[in-house]
């Protein structure tokens, strides 16, 4: 959640994305050295700073006018000016030493003074100037949105420059918007020349030859599907069933072969290692890969021999793994089920049973409930063993021919949901295990990509207890601080049903540590696995396309530390620098993408509710501010505001310690995840916000 010292409880979070490096400027004296710190500077809205610092309870607060041209995420330095008893402490920038970011996304306006940018983000308090020559080439004009790269910035009382990097389109479009959420978070939907080239080349002369049928597993004789949404273009993954004469089961994990076309050195794999993601917006998914590989040559499509990296596991009835294998593998998958197919196929048991299934839909059906069952006993081995089960609703919206949202939905979560997750998990876990259970072995280290998750910091833990127990409920926290994941799952499933459960539970992710990729294992506290990778999805992330070449590498049988193609077993120097800066990369891209799917949701919401201002809701207040109340719309989940001048009953004054709003005359109260009926006043598609009033205040007459 976020600091209360910034008199703002609820759901607000800050993301980083890339950086450039900016060298300070002069030497410290040893006395100004003292009162002098680095950190990473977190903006609000309204343009004031807070910087957490070690040693310190609360955020340094940098006002406005101290920002010193300093942007949000930005690494600075600070002075720390004098402190006042009884009030926080106040900092000043000395200086930028490291931008987040230098590319920004904004709607042009123009006036006398010339050609200005107005940044979507609206933690950038500051409009960019941008140069009039560059204008007119581009044509540029009021209301057009344009991605714009920010020039050097030394005088805070000016405004920045800025240079144009792309025109998008006009605001308000539904195209221009997308991109503008593409390219606002780093990313763009067009790949450069020679990737697309190189991937137009792979597609023409790429062929499965004898070579491949013959060093490869053959599995196209086994029963293989793949389960994945309606509108999925690109196939991971496939699982294929085998029932063994002992009661046993064999069941294969099989993953796109990417790492067998997309080359190291090429440009297709700079490309890929670039991006490091795919991003799925609203209405499209943007591929790591150009789409002759993602959606064509990689993809596990019906009907077709593919090529794959398989795991495949001799499981009993309990879920136990006897036996596993991990090598590269040939597959001919046989049917593509949607998830909703294989939940029919799942929940309709009696006639699997009896037999009454189609011929054509039986064998499916009866590896189905198999693998169902499989499911279930390594979740619920899972969970005993201490993994923590945030499954936070998901919103789909259904857009028209012109691609506005006409209905929204809350995506259900299926059985066959779990089914696909819990084998991906087991893959990602055993190829992990094997890796580094034998990090020593043949004499030398095998480094290798890891995703872990850090336990989550006690400070945290304890601000996430204080919270709960402020709105009702009650979280058993130890002394060590550490909280037991059996004491979350508790919480979650007493609040299932209840107005706050949303919001409890988005509180409780952001008190954890973020999963990121490292070359150092520390386990992943959230699975609760001692061991785990990203190999299952090497289509939209590159991390797993890395995983698979060290794979391949340590899979190969070692000669006197030399694998039996030639490469050296563990990882030269070079090799692995490059491996911790591509984890360090792809880790922060996630973020990065992560935000333009939010963003693009975002406006999806907004737009739903634009045309319905004036009409009633019923929503769940999900935030309490010194300035209003947030509260999340119940349908399409939109999150809007209600404005504290708005309420005209009474004087509401924020009490930060029980995270409510009070009424000083009538004591009328609002609180977390109390539930509101909700007038909409207001849609801004431009500023993506949403403005609402209570239906009727706290004594039930209307506003």
């Amino acid at each position: 959640m976020e600091n209360m010292s910034k008199k703002s409880i609820g759901t607000r979070t800050h993301r980083h994305g890339s950086r450039k490096r900016i060298q300070p400027r002069g030497k410290l004296s040893q006395t100004m050295e003292k009162r002098r710190h680095a950190g990473h500077i977190a903006l609000t809205s309204r343009g004031i700073g807070y910087v957490a610092l070690e040693g310190f309870a609360q955020d340094i607060e940098i006002p406005r006018e101290a920002l010193n041209t300093a942007l949000d995420g930005d690494e600075v330095e600070i002075e720390l000016l004098s402190a006042r008893r009884g009030e926080r402490q106040q900092g000043s920038v000395i200086h930028v030493m490291q931008r987040a970011r230098e590319e920004f996304v904004g709607v042009v306006e123009k006036n006398e003074g010339g050609y200005y940018l107005a940044p979507d983000n609206r933690r950038v308090y500051t409009a960019f100037l941008i140069p009039r020559d560059e204008a007119e080439r581009h044509s540029l004009a009021s209301n057009l949105k344009v991605l714009v790269r920010l020039g050097e910035w030394r005088d805070p009382l000016k405004n920045p420059a800025a240079h144009v990097v792309r025109v998008l389109g006009e605001k308000g479009l539904h195209e221009t918007e997308m991109e503008a959420s593409l390219a606002g978070s780093g990313f763009d939907s067009r790949y450069p020349a020679a990737a697309a080239a190189e991937a137009r080349e792979i597609k023409r002369t790429a062929a499965i030859g004898i070579a491949d049928t013959t060093e490869r597993r053959d599995f196209r004789d086994t029963l293989t599907f793949t389960i994945d949404p309606a509108d999925a273009k690109d196939f991971d993954d496939a699982l294929s069933f085998r029932k063994r004469e002992n009661g046993c089961f064999e069941i294969g994990v099989h993953i796109a072969d990417v790492s067998h076309y997309v080359r190291p050195g090429t440009a297709l794999d700079r490309e890929a290692a670039e991006r490091a993601t795919s991003v799925y917006l609203v209405d499209r998914t943007i591929p790591m890969l150009p789409p002759e590989l993602s959606d064509d040559l990689c993809s596990l499509n019906p009907n077709e021999d593919k090529l794959v990296f398989s795991a495949l596991f001799l499981l009993d009835r309990n879920a136990r793994v006897r036996e596993r294998w991990f090598g590269k593998g040939i597959i001919h998958s046989n049917r593509c089920f949607t998830y909703e197919e294989a939940e029919q196929l799942i929940t309709d048991e009696q006639s699997v049973e009896q037999g009454t299934r189609s011929a054509e839909d039986a064998p499916y059906a009866r590896a189905l409930v198999v693998l169902n069952a499989l499911a279930k006993k390594l979740k619920s081995r899972r969970v005993a063993a201490g993994a923590i089960e945030f499954e936070e609703p998901e919103v789909r919206f259904t857009l028209d021919k012109d691609k506005r949202p006409i209905v929204a939905v809350v995506k259900e979560r299926l059985e066959a949901h779990q089914l696909i997750e819990e084998f991906m998990l087991l893959a990602n876990r055993e190829v992990a295990e094997l890796i580094g259970r034998s990090e020593r072995g043949a004499g030398s280290a095998r480094h290798f990509l890891y995703r872990v998750h850090d336990a989550p910091d006690p400070e945290k833990i304890e601000e996430l207890a204080v919270f709960l127990r402020a709105i009702g409920h009650e979280l058993d926290v130890p002394k060590t601080g550490s909280v037991r994941a059996k004491d979350l799952n508790a919480l979650f499933l007493r609040l299932e049903g209840h107005a706050a459960e949303s919001l409890v539970k988005r509180a409780a992710l952001r008190a954890m540590a973020k999963a990121i990729y490292t070359t150092a294992n520390i386990g992943h506290y959230g699975l609760a696995f001692g061991y785990y990778t990203h190999f299952t999805s090497p289509i939209r992330r590159y991390p797993d396309v890395l995983v698979h070449r060290l794979l391949t590498r340590y899979l190969a049988r070692p000669v006197r530390g030399v694998s039996s193609n030639g490469a050296r077993e563990s990882l030269g120097q070079d090799e692995l620098a490059a491996l911790r800066s591509h984890a360090l990369h792809a880790s922060a891209r996630e973020r990065a993408a992560m935000d333009a799917e939010r963003a693009s949701v975002k406006y999806k919401q907004v737009e739903f509710l634009a045309g319905r201002v004036g009409e009633e809701f019923d929503a769940t207040v999900s935030g309490v501010t010194e300035w209003g109340i947030y509260v999340e719309e119940k349908t399409s989940r939109a999150e809007g505001m209600i404005a504290l001048r708005s309420l005209a009953d009474d004087y509401y004054e924020l009490d930060s310690r029980n995270y409510r709003l009070v009424g000083s005359r009538t004591k009328h109260v609002f609180s977390l995840g109390d539930k509101l009926r909700v007038r909409l006043i207001g849609a801004d598609l431009d500023r993506r916000t949403l403005d609402f009033v209570p239906a009727q205040n706290k004594t039930g007459r209307p506003y």
